[in-house]
């Protein structure tokens, strides 16, 4: 085991990444024929076939896949060594990757980040956008340490905190018949067309969910991969759909052609928490922005962030 290099291993996971023996070694910052030869000493040293090489891409053998397994906790275990050192020295320091939905993440960034920055100024937060199940998979794989979702989710192996909850609102053409009222309540959308985002999106399954109990009419040759999209097409007069709320404050306020209409209460609302390993070293630091985002983001919806 001696002989075996943690980098040999990063090597043979961004190979099981990438698929391809060059953006493997672009994501490693090394040549590909270092990287080439230093996972032929490996495959020597276990005295295995680990890859299938193949003139435009590389697979895995079943040892390799099995192998990759292993490796991956053997790398998330030393990064972990790397960064119980790094926070005791300061466990308020370093560099913390942080991840959001993408129906959460343009909405809520730009109030929250400048205020993680005034309150935790020597945390260094890098920034990625992902859907619920891919965000799952980051977080428990390492490649990510801390998500911002909706819940509840399947956090086998992982610990959540509640944030904050956020109501939903009715985006409507201007000229369709529920902008004429003051708020609405979901019997209200009997009949409506309903604009949804394409599966995957666990804000589609939201707005399912509070229009389960009425005949609603789903666009079936519409599937919107961003709120952007769903905002247009209702603009357009395409049907209606739900919006989370912070998803038209601010910039996002007004849209030529389409209005916004509260539930009555009590509101659908969905409930946004953190999401991060229960091994996670940067617990205090994980914490702290946690802490930050709970503190605000209610105070963004009423108006007052």
């Amino acid at each position: 085991m001696a002989d075996i290099k943690l980098k040999d291993l990063r090597y043979l996971v961004a190979l099981a990444d990438t698929r391809h023996f060059g953006k493997a070694a672009e994501r490693c910052f090394v040549s590909q024929p270092t990287l080439s030869a230093q996972l032929k000493k490996l495959e020597d040293y276990l005295g295995v076939t680990l890859v299938e090489r193949q003139p435009k891409h590389a697979m895995l053998t079943p040892a390799g896949e099995a192998i990759v397994s292993r490796a991956r906790r053997i790398i998330e275990s030393s990064d972990e060594v790397v960064e119980i050192a790094r926070s005791h020295r300061d466990p308020l320091a370093g560099r913390l990757r942080l991840a959001l939905l993408p129906t959460i993440g343009p909405y809520l960034l730009p109030a929250i980040a400048p205020r993680i920055r005034k309150a935790l100024p020597r945390l260094e937060l890098m920034l990625y956008e992902y859907q619920t199940g891919p965000m799952l998979e980051k977080l428990r794989a390492g490649d990510i340490d801390i998500g911002v979702l909706a819940l509840p989710v399947d956090i086998d192996g992982l610990e959540s905190r509640p944030l904050y909850d956020e109501p939903f609102v009715l985006a409507a053409p201007a000229n369709h018949p529920l902008a004429q009222k003051a708020q609405v309540k979901a019997g209200d959308l009997e009949g409506a067309t309903l604009l949804l985002l394409e599966d995957g999106h666990c804000l589609r399954d939201h707005a399912l969910e509070v229009c389960s109990r009425v005949d609603v009419h789903e666009k079936q040759d519409f599937r919107a991969t961003s709120l952007e999209t769903l905002r247009q097409m209702v603009a357009a007069g395409a049907g209606v759909t739900l919006l989370p709320e912070l998803a038209t404050l601010g910039p996002y306020a007004s849209v030529r052609g389409m209005v916004v209409r509260p539930f009555a209460k009590p509101a659908p609302t969905r409930q946004i928490g953190a999401v991060w390993r229960r091994t996670h070293p940067r617990q205090n630091a994980i914490a702290a922005v946690a802490e930050v985002i709970a503190g605000h983001a209610p105070l963004l919806a009423r108006g007052r962030g």
